[in-house]
């Protein structure tokens, strides 16, 4: 059964309203005060935004497993929540684990603890997974294996999809707060525009599983989302803050965001095509290269990310469910939130590993200055054979 979860102070300020024009002010009103809480984490910093990212993970774990839990629960079976969540612990453990290890390396081998659970963390993952693994063989139930098993697997297929993309978001984000911030905000973009597009000009239907979506939302948020994309890219192109790598200072033991920005993020000339000249009136025009990756990233979420929203539709479907849960009045759960955003992660840490990232010098020298001397000097003789030979020394 569903129940208004809208505030009192809204429900009297909108009980003139009729239901259609009462959900869009709710869900306007609420939209506006997210996008006022993303601002404020994003003005705190990294290490605030990646404690978000930490909360939303685990929120999002803890919906998608309450329904899960709803169905195991009336058979009276063990543990299932309690592994559910250990699981999740592994799944952690393991992934902050390899990120602190790559990002921090020289903090790993400064300190002693760190620098042994470093050495021997895949063994340690592996070790308290096998645990889990164990606990739920012993808690498998006469004529319930199959159930069972089933929920075993819906614990593994949550934390594929929750808890890997929200490491890489991390990931992203350790890349500058540009590759964070720009994809976030396109998906959130494409989502209001399409809304509104739907809302004041909707007639087609788009897809079946979820009848309010229309074409006309889908294209309007398409255009809409890329123009959002190349406007809010050529403004934080500008800003060493948003576009440094985050990197961690040795010396400070904090985290840093200063750098020479790269060719990505310097004002480049280009011509116009010539079709498009007699249009514009212009023949060249200046932009950050970091634009034209931008357009990239707003058609993925314009155009693909939906489908993830499509995807969550089909699940709730599935289980006959409104939302994954009542978090935030008008838009259901956490979950309802960001089933766009994952897939959208997904895509952002591909494209960089594909089209952007290079070998970084600076971290392959912190490795190199670990090394014990006659290592070092191993390798210092065979990279100046390799220069002699290539006639640059």
């Amino acid at each position: 059964p569903t129940s208004d979860d809208t505030p009192e102070v809204l429900n009297r300020a909108l009980s003139n309203l009729s239901s259609r024009w009462k959900n869009w002010w709710v869900r306007g009103i609420l939209t506006l005060a997210m996008i006022t809480f993303f601002f404020i984490i994003i003005y705190l910093g990294p290490m605030v935004l990646m404690t978000i990212v930490m909360c939303v993970q685990i929120k999002c774990f803890h919906e998608i497993i309450t329904i899960g839990y709803n169905v195991y629960h009336s058979y009276d079976l063990p543990w299932f929540r309690t592994l559910s969540w250990y699981f999740l612990l592994c799944a952690n453990y393991f992934f902050y684990g390899e990120t602190v290890t790559d990002y921090f390396f020289t903090l790993v081998q400064r300190e002693e603890p760190l620098r042994i659970l470093s050495k021997y963390h895949r063994f340690i993952s592996f070790a308290l997974y096998l645990t889990g693994f164990c606990m739920f063989v012993l808690s498998l139930v006469k004529k319930h294996y199959r159930l069972q098993f089933y929920m075993f697997g819906w614990t593994h297929v949550t934390l594929l999809i929750v808890v890997t993309q929200s490491h890489l978001i991390i990931h992203n984000l350790f890349e500058g707060m540009i590759w964070f911030i720009v994809p976030i905000s396109c998906v959130i973009c494409n989502d209001i525009m399409a809304y509104m597009f739907g809302f004041f000009f909707g007639r087609t239907p788009l897809i079946k599983l979820s009848p309010k979506k229309t074409w006309e939302g889908f294209i309007g948020g398409f255009f809409a989302t890329v123009v959002f994309g190349l406007l809010l890219s050529y403004v934080m192109s500008g800003y060493r803050c948003f576009t440094c790598p985050v990197e961690f200072n040795n010396d400070t033991n904090s985290f840093t965001v200063d750098c020479e920005p790269s060719e990505l993020f310097q004002l480049q000339e280009y011509n116009i095509p010539l079709v498009l000249q007699s249009v514009v009136g212009w023949k060249t025009v200046r932009m950050f290269p970091f634009q034209i990756h931008s357009i990239a990233l707003s058609t993925f979420a314009s155009l693909i990310g939906p489908f993830g929203g499509f995807f969550a539709s089909g699940f709730k479907r599935a289980f006959k469910i409104k939302d994954f849960a009542n978090t935030i009045p008008g838009h259901g759960g956490i979950m309802d939130r960001f089933d766009c955003q994952y897939l959208m992660a997904t895509f952002v840490n591909v494209y960089i590993a594909s089209f952007i990232r290079g070998p970084n010098p600076s971290k392959l020298m912190q490795q190199f200055l670990t090394l014990r001397p006659d290592q070092q000097l191993h390798i210092f003789n065979t990279l100046k054979a390799h220069l002699v030979d290539k006639g640059m020394l």
